[in-house]
């Protein structure tokens, strides 16, 4: 398939310069890919039947090796299932994967998965009136909110707003908001389906299964019985023959689904009109231009004359999906290359010319093939750049960053415009090569997310009362007194009297003694134990302060004088808490390194500092002291 001739004269026109991309619509019964080698050049179409293969990795392998294609870089996926994070579980099928588990599986550099409505709704602007069949009166608006509504296998909702020169997407289960009957037939057909669903939901009526479902509660009430294999092409098929209850049935599930797209219209105020896609509507033709179908999407009352003037289109383009998952696809890969949402590849971009031809290397590889640099170690993304290491290293320094560790921290944000973060679950016959990837992967997306969301205010609040602490006590329990213990390793190095304590009666005991000018450091990742928050109380009454490492919104966050609040996706409960215990050693790290920068002279020069701190530091502060005191310098220097 072709979707039409790009332009010559246009940026990029032509073929890719990083290979053909794959795109994808996967729903429920069928995937179906294809090939973009360039701007506006999609073609190589295949539909698999999703039932035939255990995962959507298979079928992606099995479409490369029908096309006999044997590297592609960038691929993107419209699904019909919501996307919210890393994990996918289908709805109207059993396939569940990880994004980037099969991404790496695959050996994209970039893998997308958007909701397919939401593709398709970056389609819309695109589409030509050859591609679209207008349905009633009304005239679309420039520049307005657009709707979008398709029953298929379900039925999916999206939106488009305009935003300067460009759409945002709006992703949508509006399918699943509730039926509301219109009249007495629709009324009978709510009452079949509540004997089948406790909730009955526009999709269970106007979706494709929706047919048949119709079809059934219209012949119970005629008391006339079905063979059990009736399916809803049957019913179509059958309408088309000029059967009147089948008629009956695609003029009420046209009447319903017209009254929705009215619901849709008014919602969003889609002055840009209401499209209809998915496979069910094309497959009625002529019976749905018929229909009651515009009638009742105008039918609301005092409102008549406003939906009047929005008009209603049917999609007939083959495949429109993917002419909006190319959009989406396409809009990530420019920001890579110099888009205002990823500074760091603006910022290569901008450079690239001024760099030796080496460094040049490097600058291309990183913006082609950002996961390389992330994921490769330093003498592989040499390899591939065909450079030193050194020059690797000097390229990271002639951007600003500290090494290359800083550098891929930085590309890995600007990757997606954001903070990374994903979490996966380790489950059982995962290789260790899958569970090793995934308890590492999560814990530096937990600690990416403490980074992007701690309050550094609340943190120098806790530095300036352990600086001038008289003395200070770790309280943990359980795992969290392994922590106390390490706080009190590294504090004690600072002339401080400090100590650990992982016993209750212990804690009561001590506390009771404390008053003003000590310090409470209590460790929890609950922060709801009865006991340890009446042994604060105690001590708070006597004017000790409490600082608090735990969870928001906890019982001893609230308590605390200051709260450093800790937040992450856990593992499953039968899991140690280990994420919990790595980002509280880091609290402690934190603390422990602004102490000592604090202690330092203040009179003193940057280099003295540290060196004073250092003495009163264990070696994880002072590799952060090493980088404050080395990193500026080395940079100018280099």
């Amino acid at each position: 398939m072709s979707t039409g001739a790009p332009n010559k004269n246009a940026p990029g026109a032509g073929q890719h310069a990083d290979g053909p991309r794959l795109l994808a619509d996967i729903g429920g019964t069928n995937a179906r890919f294809a090939l973009e080698t360039g701007p506006g050049e999609i073609g190589q179409v295949r539909v698999y039947p999703c039932a035939q293969y255990p995962g959507v990795a298979d079928v992606i392998q099995q479409y490369l090796k029908d096309n006999k294609i044997g590297r592609v870089n960038h691929a993107a996926i419209a699904i019909a299932n919501p996307v919210d994070g890393d994990q996918v579980r289908m709805t109207n099928h059993d396939w569940t994967f990880s994004i980037e588990a099969t991404r790496r599986a695959l050996g994209f550099d970039t893998l997308l998965v958007v909701n397919d409505f939401t593709a398709l709704a970056m389609a819309l602007p695109g589409l030509t009136d050859s591609q679209r069949v207008q349905v009633g009166g009304g005239q679309r608006r420039q520049n307005s909110v657009i709707g979008l509504l398709g029953p298929g296998t379900g039925l999916g909702v999206s939106g488009l707003i305009p935003a300067d020169d460009r759409w945002i997407a709006l992703g949508s289960e509006g399918g699943h908001a509730s039926f509301s009957p219109q009249d007495e037939r629709e009324d009978i057909v709510l009452q079949f389906a509540r004997k089948k669903w406790p909730h009955v939901s526009f999709e269970r009526v106007c979706a494709g299964p929706g047919v048949e479902l119709i079809y059934r509660a219209l012949a119970a009430r005629d008391k006339k019985k079905l063979p059990a294999d009736i399916d809803p092409a049957e019913v179509v098929k059958r309408a088309h023959g000029g059967e009147p209850l089948a008629l009956e049935t695609v003029e009420c599930f046209c009447g319903i689904l017209g009254s929705f797209a009215g619901n849709i219209a008014m919602t969003l105020g889609s002055l840009g009109g209401i499209y209809i896609g998915g496979g069910v509507v094309p497959r009625l033709g002529e019976l749905f231009m018929r229909s009651s179908f515009r009638q009742r999407f105008e039918a609301k009352g005092r409102f008549d004359t406003y939906l009047s003037n929005v008009p209603t289109y049917v999609i007939t383009a083959e495949y429109p999906a993917f002419l909006g998952v190319s959009a989406i696809l396409a809009e990530q890969l420019s920001n890579r290359a110099g888009g205002g949402s990823s500074a760091v590849f603006e910022r290569i971009r901008q450079m690239r010319d001024a760099l030796t031809p080496a460094e040049r290397r490097v600058a291309d590889l990183a913006l082609n093939h950002p996961r390389s640099i992330i994921n490769d170690p330093i003498v592989d993304i040499a390899r591939k750049a065909d450079v030193s290491q050194p020059t690797v290293i000097r390229f990271c320094r002639s951007l600003g960053c500290q090494g290359l560790s800083d550098f891929k921290l930085k590309l890995a944000t600007g990757l997606t415009g954001t903070i990374p973060v994903s979490h996966s679950q380790v489950h059982l016959g995962d290789t260790a090569t899958d569970f090793g990837a995934k308890v590492l992967d999560n814990t530096v997306s937990a600690i990416l997310q403490l980074r992007e969301h701690l309050n550094f205010e609340h943190v120098e609040q806790a530095i300036s009362l352990l600086n001038g602490a008289r003395r200070i006590e770790f309280y943990g329990l359980g795992n969290s007194h392994i922590v106390a213990q390490d706080a009190h390793y590294k504090f004690f190095r600072f002339g401080i009297p400090t100590i650990a304590y992982g016993d209750l009666y212990m804690q009561a005991a001590s506390a009771a003694l404390l008053g003003k000018g000590d310090v409470i450091v209590a460790i929890s990742k609950s922060g709801r134990a009865p006991e340890l928050l009446r042994v604060l109380d105690v001590a708070m009454q006597a004017g000790a302060k409490v600082i608090a490492i735990t969870s928001s919104n906890t019982p001893l966050a609230k308590r605390a004088t200051v709260a450093l609040e800790t937040d992450h996706i856990e593992m499953r409960e039968s899991q140690l808490s280990m994420i919990s215990r790595i980002l509280h050693l880091l609290m402690i790290d934190i603390l422990a390194v602004g102490v000592a920068i604090r202690r330092a002279s203040p009179e003193a020069d940057l280099s003295n500092a540290v060196e004073k701190a250092r003495e009163h530091a264990d070696d994880d502060a002072s590799a952060v002291l090493d980088w404050l005191s080395h990193g500026a310098s080395s940079t100018a220097r280099d």
